[in-house]
């Protein structure tokens, strides 16, 4: 198994948690802020959170995986495990039907409520590149089989 650097997802931990304190800090601090300062704030919450918690979840696995070679051994031949893999693309296209159904639904909730047309705009736009880069890839992976 290749060996990673641990450092580079604690630095990536130590800054995405700068951010999430700066966005708890301008929260706090900017209670009367207009336009972009309202939600620039929670922004960086949700932006640091994410990238505080998967950085330092990897760099503890790693940590763990470096300790215990036979629980190295162990992960990586479940990631290389044929059905582990085929459970987790079939999970993926259920996930994606899901994601379908969310998006129409949503677009005609939204539709219904008279939201701004930019915001079912940009979801139809979400929603038609999802379902495109589904076709490129069905397409793709067509040809290769």
């Amino acid at each position: 198994m290749k060996r990673e650097g641990i450092a580079k997802y604690i630095a990536f931990s130590v800054f995405g948690f700068a951010v999430l304190v700066a966005g708890l800090v301008g929260a706090i601090l900017l209670p009367g802020a207009k336009g972009v300062m309202l939600t620039l704030p929670y922004v960086c919450v949700g932006i640091g959170a994410g990238i505080f918690g998967g950085n330092l979840g990897t760099a503890i696995r790693l940590h763990l995986i470096r300790k215990d070679p036979k629980l190295a051994k162990r992960a990586e031949i479940e990631a290389k495990d044929e059905r582990n893999i085929a459970i987790s693309n079939k999970a993926k296209a259920k996930a994606y039907d899901l994601v379908q159904i969310v998006f129409g639904v949503l677009l005609l909730a939204f539709a219904l409520i008279q939201v701004d047309m930019y915001v079912i705009l940009t979801l139809v736009a979400a929603d038609l590149f999802i379902v495109f880069s589904m076709i490129y890839y069905l397409n793709k992976y067509q040809k290769e089989m």
